[in-house]
């Protein structure tokens, strides 16, 4: 029986992306800017943490990996994902728990981006460790991930 409890808990909502995945998806997409992560789980030179507040800024003309706060904002960033995906030369990668029954899936994902279902659960590192980094936390999660593809229109 699923724990939904823990399924949709929003104790913790920052899942830091591994670095193996993103290393590999990385080399398809060359990522530019990293919108939504904190100083020290930063992945491009390029980024922005909650005080530059990501959803405000401008991602045209990026490359982008997100890997949004998996609470309720969730489908603010998953809007503005698609909504700056529509902007010339931009691309914009999301890592989401697969959750094909909501509503922002349905408005914003479905017939609009290229969906890539990841086997097994990845395995987030805790964002707040101490210590050595071999000592870090790693946690499997608790749903399945996905990754969304919004592709922006290309300048010929």
């Amino acid at each position: 029986m699923m724990n939904r409890k823990l399924m949709f808990s929003n104790k913790n909502n920052v899942w830091c992306t591994p670095k193996d995945f993103f290393n590999k998806i990385n080399e398809e997409f060359k990522f530019t800017l990293d919108p939504c992560c904190m100083p020290k789980s930063a992945l491009c030179n390029k980024f922005y943490t909650p005080k530059e507040n990501g959803l405000i800024q401008n991602w045209g003309g990026e490359t982008v990996f997100v890997n949004p706060p998996y609470g309720r904002e969730i489908k603010e960033w998953i809007k503005k994902s698609y909504e700056e995906s529509l902007k010339k030369n931009t691309t914009v990668v999301m890592l989401i728990p697969a959750r094909t029954d909501t509503l922002y899936f349905h408005d914003f994902i479905l017939g609009k981006a290229e969906i890539r279902f990841i086997k097994g659960r990845l395995k987030f590192i805790d964002l707040d460790y101490s210590g050595k980094e071999e000592n870090r936390k790693i946690s499997p999660a608790p749903f399945p991930s996905m990754l969304v593809i919004f592709r922006g229109k290309l300048i010929c």
